[in-house]
């Protein structure tokens, strides 16, 4: 599952200005952390919702995804 998400989905998010991170994978869920545009995002319920279509279709999981943001360290300063 780290591999897909860092491999597939990753890069079609960050082609919106955004990244995802794998935190862990366990029992169906999915936790990760969205970063950059996602972590300010106002529709990321329709990203998880494509997200987990994704994964149905190529891997054959059903998951529920946990989603953790945080903005950029970075924009703290």
């Amino acid at each position: 599952m780290e591999n897909y998400i860092c491999n597939t989905i990753g890069p079609r998010i960050r082609g919106d200005g955004g990244w995802v991170e794998f935190v862990s994978y366990e029992d169906h869920c999915l936790t990760l952390i969205f970063r950059g545009e996602c972590s300010k995002c106002a529709i990321l319920n329709r990203c998880l919702d494509w997200i987990c279509q994704e994964i149905l279709r190529d891997l054959k999981e059903e998951v529920t995804i946990n989603p953790i943001c945080r903005k950029p360290f970075f924009w703290d300063q």
